[in-house]
């Protein structure tokens, strides 16, 4: 099949979060079984242009109808470790992608939706015919819409939408002007609560447009999917989920076991596997030599992950102390995406400084990200809610126990070790809670804590049963080839 991904983002040159990895990840794997796969990205001044290789003019001269006039566009092509990715230049007085930055303006809605117009114009004015359009998160929610009201009547009648929503959170609620724009100019047909109507405002919804519109809609897991139609996690969207639920399913993520692996991890001193695990003690070493913690007989616990509301800060701060109170070593690494919540945390570290137990260190650096997954013995995922989650496979991958909470991919890839019924014992892989308070956390943190002081044979086991999971995404890939070969037919 020949297919075109349509995304805001795509490791390692577009990374913001976990968008980057799935589009870079699921792409690659895709070319792998052997399908022809294009990516079409946004060209930020701020993207990492040293990822990209043979850089070359694809499109000089793509007029792209807007706001009643056109603008100006060049379209630029390039490898991406592999992947094929042609990237848009506005040349406008909006500077839509000269920002310096990804996401954050007041005008997102409306840069996004240029995005989404001069994707599909450049699919139609060089005469590409993917057979599947597959677009990302609510940044290329009009993608639907704008094919199946516009771009079909122009030789584009074929073409087949998957969208996958990595985050119901943000769902690019905007005004008219979005619509009128873009060329959708019938305000009270798109206004209609069967098609762009946001379900509780007097708006558009770029993301409910990408639901009603597309051939087929997925999450990024399957309990959170259920979640999504369930719940408020689907933060408004159930009812339309529900109207659609014929179409709509959860695939699990996966992880880039070129990148996430480590017996060929390149970050990392000492490489190894199941069959010479010891490996993993010399990067534990390893880690507290670069971060100057002891080197004594004590677990470690790390935290790799955004500091905000969706990965349970409050949970991690108390994680931090409880386990100093156990007598385990903690990391962190993560930067804040609120003001508050920086202030806390670099409060935190001063507070710290002097204690050579634990290390906080607020930013990303994924080098190091590396080494604390190789390191670490014990990763914490208190998310309050988490659409799949990679932490955690990457975890288990590298023989690091995860203790997590109960929520959306979470509960789909971590089987607790003492309670989970549905699992034999040599399928159990972590620790899991599912209150939102620091007693919830502090009783799954002492069952693994326990478990590696008491009995830490079993440990070890356990460590090693979540390495032999796969994780890869030939599993996933599988299922969405199975979706658009279903809807390529319809």
């Amino acid at each position: 099949m020949y297919i075109v991904q349509i995304a805001s983002e795509c490791a390692p040159v577009i990374k913001a979060g976990g968008l980057g990895d799935v589009v870079y990840g699921l792409s690659r794997e895709l070319e792998t079984q052997g399908h022809c796969v294009e990516l079409i990205l946004p060209m930020y001044d701020c993207m990492r242009y040293d990822h990209v290789w043979g850089m070359h003019d694809a499109y000089r001269d793509l007029w792209v109808p807007w706001s009643g006039g056109t603008i100006h566009c060049s379209v630029f092509c390039g490898w991406v470790h592999g992947r094929l990715c042609f990237f848009i230049q506005p040349h406008s007085d909006d500077n839509f992608f000269n920002r310096g930055y990804y996401y954050g303006g007041k005008d997102d809605a409306m840069r996004f939706a240029f995005f989404s117009k001069a994707a599909l114009e450049f699919i139609l004015k060089s005469n590409k015919r993917p057979n599947i359009i597959h677009c990302h998160d609510w940044q290329t929610g009009l993608i639907p819409p704008m094919l199946f009201e516009m771009y079909k009547w122009y030789g584009m009648e074929n073409q087949r939408i998957c969208y996958t929503i990595h985050n119901f959170k943000h769902q690019g609620v905007a005004g008219a002007e979005v619509l009128w724009a873009t060329g959708l100019h019938k305000d009270e047909y798109y206004y209609h609560p069967d098609r762009l109507r946001d379900n509780n405002h007097d708006a558009i919804n770029f993301m409910k447009g990408g639901i009603v519109y597309s051939n087929f809609v997925n999450t990024v897991s399957p309990h959170h999917a259920w979640e999504a139609r369930f719940s408020e996690v689907g933060c408004g969207l159930g009812p339309t989920l529900d109207a659609h639920q014929n179409k709509f399913s959860g695939i699990l993520n996966g992880i880039a076991d070129d990148v996430w692996n480590p017996e060929i991890d390149r970050y990392i001193p000492t490489q190894y596997a199941i069959d010479n695990f010891e490996g993993k003690a010399q990067n534990k070493k390893a880690l507290r030599e670069r971060l100057l913690l002891r080197d004594v007989d004590k677990p470690l616990i790390a935290f790799i992950g955004r500091l905000d509301a969706q990965k349970g800060v409050h949970l991690v701060h108390h994680a931090i102390y409880h386990a100093l109170n156990r007598g385990a070593q903690f990391v962190l690494l993560g930067s804040a995406t609120e003001p508050g919540i920086n202030t806390w945390f670099w409060h935190e570290k001063q507070f710290l400084n002097d204690n050579p137990d634990v290390h906080l260190e607020l930013g990303f650096n994924e080098e190091l990200s590396h080494l604390i997954y190789a390191g670490a013995d014990i990763i914490v995922v208190p998310s309050n809610y988490e659409p799949c989650g990679l932490t955690q496979m990457i975890g288990l991958t590298y023989g690091t126990v995860p203790v997590v909470r109960g929520v959306g991919g979470l509960v789909n890839t971590v089987f607790d070790w003492d309670y989970d019924p549905e699992r034999s014992p040599e399928e159990r892989n972590g620790f899991v809670f599912y209150q939102t308070d620091s007693s919830a956390v502090e009783s799954a943190l002492n069952r693994a804590l326990d478990l590696y002081y008491e009995n830490p044979k079993l440990f070890r086991q356990l460590a090693l049963q979540g390495m032999k999971q796969d994780f890869s995404w030939k599993n996933s890939v599988e299922k969405y080839v199975e979706v658009y070969d279903y809807v390529r037919h319809r």
